[in-house]
């Protein structure tokens, strides 16, 4: 017992020095931070990253994989793309819920939890008998996936500020932006080298070793004096003052819409890549390599401009990207067929963009709720991800049928991204003279 007790007491007290440690390094002058520090920011940086992947990463691992899952269940197609929708509705739903959870009981419990949840829901698909097993465990993934991107964000805003807290917001944006693309890539190899089932293996064994990792070195950035309590009317407060913050709303639309313009990609890489760009199952690298590239490329930049170009601004040079990308998209289709490389250049650029504007965007929305960045964390997740949904469900198959449509798609989702960006700041200028 004795023993046992010394051990919970060092732990504890290594979590303590990891967490002063990071209050240290916020409060030191906004100059580059000392080699220490940087390397701690690093660390740090690497495992929201690694967070933020988990849900994205996991909603299309599988894609490669749908034919062979229907073979084997004897399900058509439509009814395997369900289980796409199994994992996205719930995902969204618990978004709304996984940053207020974590404002009331610590940011490092839940997300620890939620992990272990993730982890066993993948050995469960895994080891599924049908396809509405696979939906099932599907589902329970979906529940606890989003967990590290939407605490994630409260943890950059817990400790970090200003320009720190953009470079670090770019820094995990890389691999958030990343894993969507990179997921049907690992996926795709799997499934060639060991069947459909491996990939949720896969995934078992990569949430596995984070919530390890996790365990190990994530510390608590939310002290509990500044914990919300968790009951209906606290809560309720909390989501009508998000609801009715005109800018907030809007900025958080226009993340979604600019990503739900690639993710239309995403979901249709089956139908893209085999159908009409005519390659074969391990050849989804040409989608998503590109489009990598331009997430990786928008980071760096989002990262390399904070401290230079102000929020705003950042945003203005993504959207002219994403304008030019999504135009010069859709003036091939219209007189070309599609074919590689020119079917897919439009999307890297278009993909730079985005993942410019992404770190600006959500570090604009957080701080129109400085006093519960978990639930706007969530309330920008939850929207997102409904966004995904609808994507997946209702939008992606109304469009994958050429590469034209799926052209003008993008032109119109980025439009409308880029108009409620322009209502936000709008709205927001109108607020800050009413103050006046």
């Amino acid at each position: 017992m004795r023993s046992r007790t010394t051990g919970c007491g060092l732990a504890r007290r290594a979590r303590g020095w990891v967490y002063s440690r990071v209050l240290h390094a916020t409060s030191s002058s906004p100059g580059a931070p000392a080699p220490s520090q940087a390397r701690h920011h690093g660390h740090l940086a690497l495992l929201l990253a690694a967070l933020a992947a988990l849900g994205p990463f996991s909603t299309d691992t599988y894609l490669p994989s749908f034919q062979e899952i229907g073979v084997e269940f004897g399900a058509s197609q439509l009814l395997v793309q369900q289980t796409l929708t199994a994992y996205m509705v719930p995902f969204a739903a618990m978004t709304l819920w996984h940053g207020a959870i974590s404002d009331a009981l610590g940011r490092r419990r839940v997300t620890i939890v939620l992990l272990a949840m993730f982890a066993l829901a993948s050995v469960g698909c895994m080891c599924a008998w049908s396809v509405e097993s696979l939906m099932l465990f599907r589902a329970l993934q979906g529940m606890s996936a989003g967990a590290g991107m939407i605490i994630g964000r409260a943890v950059v805003r817990d400790i970090f500020d200003g320009t720190e807290a953009r470079r670090m917001m770019g820094q995990v944006a890389i691999m958030f932006a990343v894993a969507p693309a990179l997921g049907p890539v690992v996926g795709g190899w799997l499934h060639v080298w060991f069947g459909w089932r491996s990939v949720f293996a896969f995934l078992a064994l990569f949430s596995a070793l984070l919530c390890w990792w996790c365990c190990k070195e994530l510390p608590e950035t939310l002290p509990p004096e500044k914990r919300q309590p968790f009951h209906p009317k606290p809560l309720a407060q909390g989501y009508w003052e998000a609801i009715r913050s005109g800018p907030f709303v809007a900025l958080v639309l226009a993340i979604t819409l600019n990503f739900s313009a690639t993710f239309t990609y995403i979901v249709s890489a089956p139908a893209f890549v085999i159908g009409q760009l005519h390659l074969n199952e391990t050849s989804f690298l040409w989608l998503f390599g590109p489009i990598t590239c331009g997430f990786l490329i928008g980071a760096y930049l989002s990262s390399r401009l904070a401290g230079h170009l102000s929020n705003r601004k950042t945003v203005a040079l993504s959207y002219a990207i994403m304008a030019g990308a999504a135009l010069a998209n859709l003036l091939f289709h219209a007189f070309f067929p599609p074919m590689t490389p020119w079917s897919v250049l439009p999307l890297a650029i278009y993909s730079v963009g985005t993942s410019l504007a992404m770190p600006s965007l959500t570090l604009m929305a957080l701080d129109l709720l400085p006093q519960r960045r978990g639930l706007a964390a969530s309330c920008q997740g939850f929207v997102q991800s409904a966004g995904n949904a609808v994507v997946t469900a209702s939008i992606a198959p109304l469009v994958w049928g050429s590469a034209f449509t799926m052209s003008v798609n993008m032109v119109a989702l980025m439009t409308l991204g880029g108009g409620m960006f322009l209502l936000a700041v709008a709205l927001h200028r109108r607020a800050a003279r009413h103050l006046a």
